[in-house]
């Protein structure tokens, strides 16, 4: 059975360090996920499970929080249309 126990300092430090640099290649590379491959595999092997759901969907919504403070809310054209 595996124990669940919350991660020691040190890999939560590894876990954000690999999340960080996956995140700069992303901005690099302009999301280009493939180009950035090995980071990833690093960022899952270092984070759990759960963290890397968590920081995926963190990422899309700063990305989108960002959009809206940079061009403003823009309801799309299919919205409300069904």
């Amino acid at each position: 059975v595996a124990k669940m126990s919350a991660p020691t300092m040190e890999e939560r430090k590894a876990c954000w360090g690999a999340r960080d640099e996956f995140w700069q290649c992303l901005d690099r590379h302009e999301d280009d996920v493939s180009k950035c491959e090995k980071l990833r595999l690093s960022f899952e092997a270092r984070c759990p499970q759960q963290w890397v759901k968590y920081f995926d969907k963190r990422r899309d919504f700063l990305k989108y929080k960002k959009k809206l403070e940079t061009e403003g809310y823009h309801p799309s054209e299919a919205a409300g249309k069904s």
